[in-house]
């Protein structure tokens, strides 16, 4: 009802103009004209009529849906459940709070599969039932590329907090309806480079990448800041599909270069695969391992066990400011997901990135006169690009025009006995 009450004052102010501009004998017609005019604005049939993509209409005391969209299978699932319970807190503490204009908040949960099939299909299953207001998704960039394309054709508003490749916010290559809460990759493959040169001060690197957009690009984007801020020597780049298991051949290439460095921002089944087997090469010992986000899981280090040890991996900071993210965000994650350690690093920006839809939809919505609530998508989308200002769990986030919204901090993280500890920036 918020709309209203600001729309009548609204309306009130263009009668006082009206009255004193028109001439006497007028007022009364000219008042109906305004009123008329200004009614058909607030009217939520029209204000859907009017959005390109319609309303989704809420009834008075249904909820409103949300989707997630999420690797929640495979070797990488601790990803992207990781996110969703993230998100889900977000839902929890929202409902504990009265909701969204008096409507709980409901989530329908689809897998991305971390691949581009995958997030077709998710997509498409989320964007065929109308009642879903917007998309949390998806984890990963392969998956997001299509994700965001169909999403977009129908107007449903998807924010992704993982998704770091940055073809996907790139001004020639940005979806409408897209945007994220993750970190460009501009970003962390600029910070792992200085990190790099000024405190491994190694002189020589390689990469490898598996064809996702967020590998090839982020380790593309780190050879060419390791080359600009040091003058450091790539030796290397190669490629590796996200299938294989062997990587004997290509790590003795690699090794045939001599690199003091390689960075290999892949997934948990290809990086731990890799770390074990680059342990096994003789030829790579005293040459520092390092990987990304994607192998920052509970997962990797089970899988990759004692090999990982020593590795470092760039991603998010993790040391938030304020007491909400330890008092109030990891009990209620811990209750969720029935564990006592975080499975991945995305599980804040998952909330930051529902808490923006959250704000987004109280912009927007209008209530009808029977109480059901009608939420235009475009003026969704809209207001979500406005976000300027928002105080998170992850920093500030102000979006840009092609749905960059992070307040990005990177850190460097040592795997010691297990465990990852953050060593960069101190």
């Amino acid at each position: 009802m918020r709309k209203f009450l600001r729309w009548s004052a609204v309306l009130t102010a263009m009668l006082l103009v009206l009255a004193a501009c028109t001439p006497a004998g007028s007022v009364e017609s000219a008042g109906e004209s305004a009123a008329e005019s200004a009614a058909a604005s607030l009217d939520p049939a029209a204000a859907c009529d009017a959005d390109e993509f319609g309303c989704v209409e809420v009834a008075p005391g249904e909820p409103i849906v949300l989707g997630t969209e999420l690797v929640i299978t495979t070797a990488d699932a601790d990803l992207g459940q990781d996110s969703q319970f993230g998100a889900h807190v977000a839902g929890v503490l929202k409902n504990e709070a009265g909701g969204i204009l008096g409507h709980d908040v409901e989530w329908d949960d689809q897998d991305d599969q971390c691949s581009s099939d995958g997030g077709t299909t998710a997509t498409r299953l989320l964007v065929a039932d109308p009642q879903i207001v917007a998309i949390i998704g998806t984890s990963c960039s392969s998956a997001g590329v299509p994700a965001a394309q169909i999403s977009s054709e129908v107007g449903v508003l998807m924010v992704s907090p993982s998704n770091t490749a940055p073809s996907l916010t790139a001004p020639d290559t940005h979806e409408p309806f897209y945007a994220r809460t993750a970190h460009n990759d501009k970003v962390q493959g600029a910070a792992m480079a200085t990190f790099a040169c000024d405190v491994l001060e190694v002189t020589s690197a390689a990469t490898v990448h598996d064809g996702s957009p967020y590998a090839q690009q982020l380790q593309q984007v780190f050879a060419d800041e390791f080359v600009a801020q040091c003058g450091g020597e790539i030796t290397a780049q190669e490629a590796v599909a996200p299938t294989d298991t062997d990587f004997r051949t290509v790590l003795a290439t690699i090794a045939a270069t001599g690199p003091e460095l390689i960075y290999y921002p892949i997934f948990t089944a290809g990086g731990a695969g890799m770390t074990v087997q680059a342990r096994e090469n003789p030829d790579l010992d005293g040459v520092v391992l390092a990987g990304a986000d994607g192998m920052q899981s509970q997962n990797f280090l089970s899988v990759a066990g004692a090999a990982a040890d020593g590795i470092y991996t760039s991603g998010p900071d993790l040391n938030f400011p304020g007491s909400f993210y330890e008092e109030t965000f990891l009990p209620a994650y811990y209750e969720l997901c029935n564990c006592e350690k975080t499975l991945s690093v995305f599980h804040a920006h998952a909330f930051d990135a529902a808490s923006i839809v959250f704000e987004a939809i109280e912009e927007v919505a209008l209530e009808g006169a029977d109480g059901t609530l009608f939420i235009p998508r475009t003026a969704l989308r809209d207001a979500l690009f406005a976000t300027s200002g928002f105080s998170g769990i992850t920093g500030t986030l102000t979006c840009d025009a092609t749905g960059d919204c992070a307040d990005p901090h990177i850190s460097v993280s040592l795997i010691e006995g297990g465990a990852y500890s953050a060593v960069w920036p101190e």
